[in-house]
């Protein structure tokens, strides 16, 4: 049941940044906005950084 949960909030990440990334290739405005992007990336690394937590955890209770 945990590694289900898990699963799902990972596709959900990964379908909010597929989201993000479409808008940002689509729009000019918010390719062209600084500020913008600096949040995205930073909200880019930060899933990244929880993905890898998660994955961690997967391995550790698989073990």
């Amino acid at each position: 049941m945990e590694n289900e949960r898990v699963i799902i909030a990972i596709g959900r990440i990964e379908r909010a940044l597929s989201r993000i990334e479409a808008a940002k290739a689509t729009s000019p405005a918010i390719a062209a906005d600084a500020a913008l992007e600096e949040r995205h990336s930073a909200l880019k690394e930060e899933m990244k950084q929880a993905i890898e937590t998660i994955d961690g955890l997967i391995a550790r209770q698989e073990a």
